[in-house]
C-alpha cells in the first residue's frame, strides 16, 4: 500500500486524526483513517507473587477497569522509554523502582493507530506520593496475587488488552531467565 497523499482532520494534545489517500497493490485507490499518538510505556510492579494495579474510569468504554500503570508524556512529546516507565509508575502509583527492565514491545491496535509501547518490569519498589494527572483523580491503586491477577482477567474484570499482552512478556521474560 502506498501513501498518496494525507491532511490533518482533527489535533488535541493527546493525539491527532489523518486521512491518507492511498493506492493499493492492485492499482486501486482508497483512503486510511489513523489516529495518530505518541508512543507509551506500561509498567508491572513486581514484588515477589504481588502485582500492583491501578483502576480508573475509561471514558470512551464507560467503565471502570483495572490494568498496569500506563501512559504517554503530555503533549505529544516525545520521551525516551524508560524516563517515560519511571514518569508512569511515579505518577500513578507513587512508586519508585530500582530497577526497569524493558521486556518488549506491545502494538496498540496496528490496524488503527500508530501508536506502539513499551513493556518495563519494575522490581526494588518504595512507596511515595502518586503525581497524578486530572483525568486520574478517581485512580484507585492496590496489589494483587498472580492467582488474584489471574482469575480477574479470567472473569473479565481486567480486559486491558495491552496489560494482559504485557503478562505474557513477563512470563516470557521470567522463562527465558530461568534457562
Amino acid at each position: 500500500m502506498q501513501q498518496t497523499s494525507s491532511r490533518e482532520v482533527y489535533a488535541n494534545s493527546w493525539m491527532t486524526v489523518r486521512e491518507d489517500g492511498i493506492r493499493r497493490a492492485d492499482g486501486s485507490d482508497g483512503i486510511y483513517g489513523v489516529v495518530d499518538k505518541p508512543n507509551y510505556a506500561l509498567v508491572i510492579p513486581l514484588d515477589g507473587d504481588r502485582l500492583h494495579l491501578v483502576e480508573q474510569f475509561r471514558y470512551p468504554l464507560g467503565l471502570r477497569r483495572w490494568e498496569f500503570p500506563q501512559g504517554t508524556a503530555p503533549d505529544r512529546l516525545d520521551v525516551a522509554p524508560t524516563e517515560l516507565a519511571a514518569r508512569e509508575l511515579r505518577e500513578e502509583t507513587g512508586l519508585r523502582a530500582e530497577t526497569l527492565v524493558d521486556i518488549g514491545v506491545l502494538d496498540v491496535a496496528p490496524g488503527l493507530t500508530s501508536q506502539r509501547g513499551r513493556a518495563f518490569l519494575a522490581t526494588g519498589l518504595t512507596s511515595g506520593e502518586h503525581e497524578r494527572e486530572l483525568e486520574e483523580q478517581d485512580m484507585r491503586a492496590a496489589w494483587f496475587s498472580r492467582t488474584e491477577f489471574e482469575a480477574m482477567i479470567a472473569a473479565g474484570e481486567i480486559t486491558d488488552a495491552q496489560s494482559i499482552a504485557a503478562y505474557t512478556l513477563l512470563l516470557l521474560h521470567e522463562r527465558r531467565n530461568q534457562a
